[in-house]
């Protein structure tokens, strides 16, 4: 019986071939689109979720009232964890971790590589493979390092590299261990590990700090250690070493949410990269679902063509359970040879789904969970698609049908027309959401920005320069090659310190205000085109005093309540600082966020970054040639590595730019394997009715009149998709638009262009085998009347 049903399968799939190409193409699109999104889910929610202790892994976190709200931080004081784990015999282990950019050196090659400090336990609490060394012991000395196989290769050309030496600044380290390299689904980023010790030697000693809030601390809890219980203990470690002075509490937050859910409000969790992954989640599955409602239309379409079979067989003995089991049976041949395809497809796609997404996914062809998960997927996906035309041909009266009474139901409202709707809705809103992500974008990216990015190009203060730097701005403007040269605490476009204690006249005792920190010397308003709205900028030729000086942006202003800003004083740890002026608001941070309050210190305050604006007279390949031969001469130890501010500008839309990417492209997915349906629909209702189209155009009608007839149901349905998308697409739209202080406001045209749009695609697809039809010869579909 199974082998009769298999052959029956086989000889429909092979006598209908048009319509199983487009059953085939429409399923394998729509599977290898779902697989594509489910294995970005995959690697989302994966994160940091391979770590042997992963049950017991936890980041400790600040909470506390900054900016008049209850706010939640990841940076903690260096201290922290030495006195969690001496206090809290709950706590397990602890790991310090620390970010650094560094020039590295072997030989004569130099290059510049990204830092992790680490306390040595860092190596036991995370499972990240180590391949020559001792976890236990690789960074027991303050000048051993564990490098990355990737480091290594890039240093030494090989992983043949433990007991190797390694310069940094102006110290030798030995190489103690070589770790696989990072998986793309993890929070940390380094290329070695540094010791927490040699830290330690660099600021002076490890200093029990408990005001400073510049370091991440992790935490391994015991497995018999209840987490509400442990962080009711630790809540008040920071008030209780400080005698009150630090009113923040501490809390633990576990790894397997650090990815997803790094939202707070008020104190508490409320989401995160969460949303984003069940957005997808959702478009996966609408997106199967529409491949599935294809196959459900094409088969119920052409069940005049098996309804005398449907017939026969129950006359002959057949129940319904049978009948049901072969078009199920049926719906999974095609779906299994769907899948191959759709595997086929992912197979060919993922590099370029990996650059769009900003991933590095993979099929794991080698895991049997992997296998039977693909089985099970097929199997669902061709029970889905052939669930409704199963029950739908089983349902024939014998009857009725060999007397040749069956006919086509033309109802106003149709399981058929329905699904058609369903399809077209979901196409119209993932449409919409596609504009108005760009638009969100293009908005943010048309933001005033608050300076003048062209030509501003920056180095950090690497070696020598730190010393020299006074003679390289001198050189760098006698030579042309700026017009004006800063040194600021980071650059123009990346925030890297905030704090809420500086003092000022009249400011409450309760006040926690966050102020964004930056730095100058002299020259920043000039070199990055600041607009001065009160005072001036600092000058220290003219004004020595200039050191302690101040400059503050509007939203500073209005959170300490000056009315006359310039002259006033503010006092920050010893020392006391004059505001000399004020400058409009610019965007140091994301485009999409309200300015925070900033103060600029003067050169007392230190700074990482030469600020250069270069000279427009020249091209800006000399200019950076030019430049390069001034930094080689005072800083010959250390490749001159430069940057400009219209780049990093631009990285801060790349998140956007993939999500809207890839909504668009599973949008034109999603028309495409709707059209795919239409056009199977299109091409039986011609045929269904090609008598009907014979008759009309022997008594006269116009190919544009039969055209017309065959189009408008289709219209009609896609106009109803559009009615019922468009509030569906707005409440879902404003909802996402709302999490942004800064976002582009939604426009009647957007609904309007993803109506035109699905209208246009539609009609298209449609008419194509409408003018075919009503062009066809009427002498042959009525030569057998």
């Amino acid at each position: 019986m199974i082998k009769n049903y298999f052959k029956i399968a086989f000889r429909n799939l092979l006598r209908n071939k048009g319509f199983s190409a487009l059953n085939i193409a429409g399923l394998a699109i729509g599977m290898a689109s779902a697989i594509l999104i489910l294995l970005w889910m995959q690697n989302e929610i994966s994160y940091d979720r391979f770590h042997k202790n992963d049950a017991y892994l936890y980041q400790a976190w600040n909470r506390g009232i900054a900016s008049n709200k209850l706010e939640c931080w990841e940076s903690t004081p260096n201290i922290l964890g030495p006195t969690l784990k001496l206090e809290q015999p709950e706590i397990a282990n602890i790991a310090r971790t620390d970010y650094r950019w560094f020039v590295t050196s072997v030989g004569e090659k130099k290059l510049s590589t990204k830092c992790m400090y680490a306390d040595p336990s860092f190596l036991q609490m995370f499972s990240f493979p180590m391949i020559k060394g001792d976890d236990k012991t690789a960074l027991n000395s303050v000048y051993d390092m564990v490098v990355t196989e990737k480091m290594a290769i890039k240093m030494f050309g090989n992983t043949e590299v433990l007991g190797k030496i390694i310069k940094i600044d102006q110290d030798n380290f030995t190489v103690s261990g070589v770790l696989k390299d990072l998986p793309t689904n993890t929070a940390f980023d380094f290329e070695y590990i540094l010791p927490w010790s040699y830290l330690a030697k660099l600021n002076g000693g490890d200093e029990p700090r408990w005001g400073d809030n510049s370091y991440y601390t992790f935490v391994q809890l015991q497995p018999t250690a209840n987490l509400a219980a442990v962080n009711a203990k630790i809540a008040n470690i920071s008030r209780k070493h400080t005698n009150g002075e630090i009113k923040e509490e501490i809390f633990l937050h576990p790894i397997s949410k650090w990815h997803l859910y790094s939202n707070f409000e008020n104190g508490k969790v409320v989401g995160g990269r969460i949303a984003i992954v069940i957005t997808f989640g959702i478009i996966a599955a609408f997106i199967l679902l529409i491949a599935c409602i294809n196959f459900m239309n094409l088969s119920t379409a052409r069940s005049e063509k098996r309804a005398k079979e449907v017939g026969i067989r129950k006359v002959v003995g057949a129940g319904k359970g049978a009948l049901v089991g072969q078009f199920l049976g049926e719906s999974m041949l095609i779906a299994l040879i769907s899948g191959v395809l759709a595997l086929i497809l992912v197979q060919l796609s993922i590099d370029a789904f990996d650059g769009l997404a900003g991933k590095q996914l993979a099929i794991p062809y080698s895991s049997v969970y992997f296998w039977i998960t693909g089985l099970l997927f097929v199997l669902f996906t061709g029970a889905l698609a052939g669930s409704y035309p199963a029950f739908f041909l089983s349902s024939f009266k014998p009857v009725v049908v060999l007397k040749g009474s069956f006919k086509r139901t033309n109802a106003l409202i149709s399981p058929r027309k329905v699904l058609v709707v369903l399809q077209f809705s979901f196409a119209i809103i993932l449409i919409v959401s596609t504009i108005i992500v760009t638009q969100q974008m293009k908005y943010a990216q048309a933001r005033e920005t608050g300076y003048e990015r062209g030509q501003l190009a920056y180095h950090y203060l690497t070696g020598d320069l730190g010393k020299k730097y006074p003679l390289v701005k001198k050189e760098l403007l006698a030579a042309g090659i700026a017009v004006s040269v800063t040194k600021t605490y980071s650059p123009l476009t990346q925030a890297w310190s905030n704090r809420w204690d500086p003092v000022w006249e009249g400011k409450a005792p309760a006040d926690k205000t966050v102020f964004d920190v930056f730095s100058e010397d002299d020259g920043l308003v000039k070199t990055a085109g600041l607009k001065i709205i009160h005072g001036r900028d600092m000058d220290l030729t003219q004004f020595p005093t200039d050191s302690t000086a101040i400059i503050l942006n509007e939203a500073a202003v209005k959170a300490m309540n000056f009315k006359n800003p310039v002259g006033q004083i503010i006092s920050l740890e010893d020392t006391k600082w004059h505001v000399t002026g004020v400058v409009k608001d610019f965007i140091i941070r994301s485009p999409y966020e309200a300015t925070y309050p900033m103060v600029i210190f003067g050169s007392k305050y230190g700074g990482n970054v030469i600020n250069l604006k270069l000279n427009a007279a020249n091209s800006t390949a000399d200019n950076i040639k030019a430049a390069e031969k001034i930094f080689k001469t005072y800083n010959p130890q250390y490749p001159f590595e430069y940057h400009f501010a219209n780049d990093d500008y631009a990285r801060k839309f790349d998140d956007t730019q993939r999500t809207a990417s890839i909504i668009g492209i599973f949008a034109a997915l999603t028309i495409f394997i709707s059209c795919l349906g239409l056009f199977g629909l299109a091409a039986y209702m011609a045929e269904s009715r090609i008598k009907e189209i014979g008759v009309r155009k022997v008594l006269g009608a116009s190919v544009r009149s039969i055209t017309t007839l065959l189009s408008k149901d289709f219209l009609q349905l896609v106009i109803v998709s559009l009615i019922i998308a468009t509030p569906i697409a707005w409440f879902l739209m404003n909802l996402w638009l709302n999490d942004y202080p800064y976002h582009t406001p939604l426009k009647w045209w957007v609904f309007a262009m993803a109506g035109i749009m699905a209208v246009f695609v539609s009609v298209i697809t449609v008419s194509f085998q409408a003018i075919k039809a009503a062009m066809a010869n009427p002498v042959k579909s009525l030569r057998s009347e």
